[in-house]
């Protein structure tokens, strides 16, 4: 039988504690940035036009008329979703997909033969080598938004609390695992195909896994 120690129980509290503001400092950070950079949008003049033959499919097929109002409004629509924390998860995974599109058409090198020369490109900078550093960093901090939501000081949470039913414990089955590997996987394959589509591929072996095993009956079923 395991003991709670004193030193085990304040750590606990203070997870309880993070569970309110961790996720609210990257929220109100990323809603910041998106902000400034839709207002800027939404108040200059379109220069997609000059990236019209960088802009990964789908989005090549759009236009740049059409990519820059969308680019405009999911950031601003997004970040402040993200700021008051309601549909937390749906927002990130908007600009979650804008930031790659961003880096794939602005901020990737244009050619790259060694994971060290494009190691080149993590800096802010435009030397020729891509300055995908602070997007990149972007990319991280919405991860842990769009797998674990906006916290308890968010609407979302508001809204939970106010179902009848509660909602069920986490649980990290293989069904999840492939869900995640294989968005997340499907949208970084723009920049590195072959780890992206390595990870959406595991994805969708998982999802199918999944699905075989929890067949009544089946030659996969758990036992």
């Amino acid at each position: 039988m395991t003991t709670a120690t004193p030193t085990s129980g304040l750590l606990s509290r203070v997870d309880g504690v993070g569970q309110w503001l961790s996720p609210l400092g990257l929220r109100v950070l990323l809603a910041w940035e998106f902000f400034e950079a839709g207002r800027e949008k939404l108040q200059g003049d379109n220069w997609f036009g000059d990236l019209a033959d960088k802009f990964p499919l789908p989005f090549s097929l759009l236009g740049a008329n059409i990519n820059w109002t969308l680019a405009t409004w999911f950031e601003l629509i997004g970040s402040i979703a993200l700021l008051l924390g309601i549909g937390t998860r749906y927002a990130a995974a908007t600009l979650w997909v804008l930031t790659v599109v961003a880096i794939y058409a602005v901020h990737w090198p244009s050619e790259w033969s060694s994971l060290s020369e494009l190691w080149q490109g993590y800096a802010i900078s435009n030397d020729g080598h891509g300055n995908y550093k602070l997007p990149l960093i972007y990319l991280v901090m919405l991860l842990p938004l769009m797998l674990n939501g906006g916290g308890r000081f968010s609407l979302d949470r508001v809204i939970t609390a106010l179902r009848p039913v509660p909602a069920a414990a986490p649980v990290a089955d293989t069904s999840a695992w492939g869900l995640v590997l294989f968005a997340v996987g499907a949208t970084v394959a723009m920049l590195l195909p072959w780890f992206g589509g390595v990870a959406a591929l595991a994805g969708v072996g998982l999802l199918v896994w999944s699905r075989l095993r929890s067949q009544p009956g089946g030659r996969y079923a758990a036992a």
